[in-house]
């Protein structure tokens, strides 16, 4: 079966002289013109030529002096019928723009319906508001009776029914702490530090909980069906070194009929701390708790205030948060101790903030067709650190048949999600340049550079003569400049550093088979270009669905 996010082309088979013909519309948002760029490789068009347009077939034909044709399918747009219709030359493409009523992304057209009727059962819900927010997915999924998880790629069902479903808590917890109570220890420090720690003692997944992020759903590894994992050592410890670069995958259980899985499979379960009751950090409900942790607050202020008339001094201050630090290490089990930076993340373009060197990513497979379905992050001893799994929504389905119409996540793809991303860290980095590097490894593998997100397209071959119109729609992308080091030969260390440095580039963490993944469909694209639009400034020129 077909990847998520792989580009299929329609092509005519008939007619293979019409097949060698490739065409891109284009369009920018805000602009009322629309253009074609027509061209077949390694041939040169000729200069006299006829434009013919029927605005009525959704048809654009094509005439070359040699008696020779092609055709185009015109998108579902409002086009000017009369403007005139302009037609350029060059030496590997024919180019042809037509004027608009209105720019495709103008409000009334999103409302209008140029679509031919279909029956109600059988016409798609529209993805104008793609992609959904995580509180409307959420509200979705609360209101089925139980949801179960499918593969994409093979329909196995992966999880037991889930009734519970959160959002993850994404916020650094000790930042949000100290900018709440403050930092130093003379004022409300000390419950900071007490907030932080319960923070971490409580995170953990949940039986029966869903969790949802942008990219993802986190399942508990008792809530899966068909996969067994590595018991957590209870005296985990840590060492200094970087992530491996090995990726490994869950084993899943000897197979049986109705999708491969065992009805009773048992699951390891994984030993957690006594409050560990809950997938979501814990508050603090209590109020005399609360002034619990303000008198021992206070008492450090008294303590603080009888060696000094101010406010504390540096000594003291330090000898105060080695003492915090000390309290809080011989509290928290060892894995918890990872958890006092934050939220884990899901493992889909991390950033520094969310890496640690004690924290490995495990590729987690699907026990049926081992296809990659998620990832989760362990130790040296491959078990879920925080009992687990997040699921990719580009991966799975939430019901059957997979990308249905009942199917919340069918219009998820790889590279609408990583689309997304990039263009959440141009609004929020103010940068248009990133770095993709290996989880693992941490090497470079692409250099991406956005050039215009909010444009238009849609590509394919021409028709032959004989072929009935098809309808096409355009659907937004965000334009881009790539480079690939997927088999590690073109990307120079030192001049990616260089570059990095230079432009202030945006970093990014990903597995590496989704980069590779993601490079291929740039590629691909690519090829619906001429070759006088392939390359700029050492750059691959291409484009990415949003």
């Amino acid at each position: 079966m077909s990847s998520s996010s792989e580009l299929v082309f329609p092509a005519s088979a008939e007619n293979p002289k019409c097949s060698k013909w490739r065409f891109t519309w284009e369009a920018q948002s805000h602009t009322s013109t629309l253009r074609l760029i027509l061209f077949s490789p390694n041939i040169k068009p000729c200069t006299e030529i006829t434009v013919n347009l029927s605005v009525e077939k959704s048809l654009l034909t094509v005439c070359f002096v040699e008696g020779d044709s092609v055709r185009v399918p015109v998108p579902r747009v409002l086009i000017d019928p009369e403007a005139p219709v302009h037609c350029r030359v060059f030496d590997d493409h024919v180019e042809v723009k037509l004027a608009l009523l209105l720019p495709v992304d103008h409000p009334l057209i999103s409302g209008l319906d140029l679509s031919e009727p279909e029956p109600e059962e059988e016409k798609p819900v529209s993805d104008t508001f793609f992609p959904f927010s995580v509180n409307y997915e959420i509200k979705k999924l609360s209101a089925m009776e139980e949801v179960h998880f499918y593969c994409r790629s093979c329909s196995t069902k992966l999880t037991k029914g889930i009734r519970l479903f959160n959002e993850m808590p994404s916020v650094d917890w000790q930042d949000v702490a100290d900018n709440w109570f403050g930092t130093c220890c003379c004022s409300f420090g000390g419950i900071s530090e007490q907030l932080v720690m319960q923070f971490a003692k409580s995170y953990s997944c949940t039986t029966g909980v869903c969790l949802i992020t942008g990219a993802s759903v986190i399942i508990c590894k008792e809530d899966l069906v068909g996969c067994e994992f590595p018991e957590l050592k209870g005296d985990q410890t840590y060492d200094s070194q970087v992530n491996s670069a090995k990726v490994t995958s869950l084993r899943p259980c000897p197979e049986e009929e109705n999708y491969g899985v065992k009805p009773n499979n048992e699951v390891v379960e994984m030993m957690i701390d006594g409050d560990s009751s809950t997938c979501i950090p814990s508050k603090l409900k209590d109020e005399d708790k609360m002034k619990s942790l303000a008198g021992t607050s206070s008492k450090a202020n008294c303590d603080t205030k009888n060696h000094n008339t101010g406010c504390c001094t540096n000594n003291l201050s330090e000898r105060f948060s080695k003492e915090k630090e000390h309290e809080m290490n011989t509290e928290l089990l060892d894995k918890q101790k990872i958890f006092l930076k934050g939220c884990l993340g899901d493992a889909f373009m991390l950033r520094h903030s969310n890496l640690s060197k004690d924290v490995k990513w495990i590729e987690f497979l699907c026990p049926k067709c081992s296809s990659l379905i998620g990832a989760y992050p362990c130790s040296s001893d491959k078990a879920p650190l925080d009992d687990g799994v997040r699921l990719y929504k580009f991966n799975i389905s939430t019901c059957l048949p997979v990308r249905g119409l009942n199917d919340l996540f069918r219009e998820y793809t790889l590279e609408r999600m990583f689309s997304r991303q990039l263009l959440e860290a141009a609004q929020d980095e103010l940068t248009f340049r990133t770095v993709v590097r290996d989880i693992h490894t941490k090497r470079a593998l692409s250099q991406i550079v956005l050039l215009n997100p909010n444009a238009w397209c849609y590509s394919g071959y021409c028709m032959h003569n004989m072929a009935p119109v098809t309808k096409i729609n355009m659907y937004p992308i965000v334009k881009l400049l790539f480079s690939a080091n997927i088999n590690y030969t073109e990307l120079e260390p030192r001049n990616v550093e260089e570059w990095v440095t230079k432009n202030q580039a945006d970093e990014v963490f990903m597995l590496p088979s989704q980069v590779k993944e993601l490079i291929t469909n740039l590629e691909m694209t690519n090829t619906m270009l001429p070759p006088s639009h392939m390359l700029l400034q050492g750059f691959s020129m291409s484009s990415s669905k949003r």
